[in-house]
């Protein structure tokens, strides 16, 4: 399983990477503009940091405007992956942008219907949001398991990747479920390192070497 950060915090970004955890990012224009850079700018900074893919979300919501933004966004690296709405716009410029070698990730897909529509429109991602189906009284983690399945009993490569993410448990549960990829918050990334009793454990074993009054290389 891959691991994305979805933040565009470059601070965030550049730790994650000296972890050796971050295999790409995911932006939107709500993590950008938390930030108060320009748009274009922010996506092809991160690109230039990352070496993996990093998804930048197209503001337009019309076909001419999805493929002309798609396009740009595209130019600013070679990673860069072009988000676009579950909308019959965003799937029909998908295609065209599909046809040009650009990669794509189809964002805001809250049911296997989008999910099986974005295949067939052959999407490189498929981003199913958990977290907000559960926010409703919905069982995020069942979208998984059933886009899951049906891309392998069709055998589409367009890559399920896990969104919306609020803590280690969905990580987890997406991992057994066999998605691609899981985009994460900063926080829950640090959240998958911690457990109490490792934490204590260590902190036994030292105070236990210490009580020996000798050092390492004695």
């Amino acid at each position: 399983m891959q691991f994305f950060l979805d933040t565009a915090e470059i601070k965030e970004i550049e730790l994650g990477l000296e972890w050796g955890m971050v295999d790409g990012v995911t932006t939107n224009p709500t993590l950008i503009a938390k930030q108060g850079k320009p748009y274009l700018a922010t996506v092809q900074e991160i690109a230039r940091l990352v070496p993996g893919p990093v998804s930048g979300e197209v503001l337009a919501t019309d076909f001419e405007g999805i493929v002309e933004q798609g396009k740009r966004l595209a130019g600013l690296a070679e990673n860069v992956v072009v988000k676009v709405p579950l909308t019959p716009a965003g799937l029909r410029a998908l295609r065209v942008l599909s046809g040009l070698g650009i990669r794509t990730n189809v964002t805001l897909c809250f049911s296997a219907a989008q999910a099986l529509l974005a295949a067939k429109a052959g999407a490189s991602y498929i981003s199913p949001f958990i977290g907000r189906l559960d926010d409703v009284g919905q069982e995020g983690m069942e979208l998984i398991g059933q886009v899951v399945s049906i891309y392998e009993n069709y055998e589409f490569e367009t890559e399920v990747l896990v969104a919306s993410i609020r803590h280690p448990v969905h990580v987890v549960q997406a991992a057994l479920l066999g998605a691609d990829v899981a985009t994460l918050p900063f926080k829950v990334l640090e959240q998958l390192y911690h457990h109490p009793l490792t934490d204590a454990g260590l902190e036994k074993f030292l105070g236990d070497w210490k009580k020996t009054g000798k050092s390492f290389n004695e």
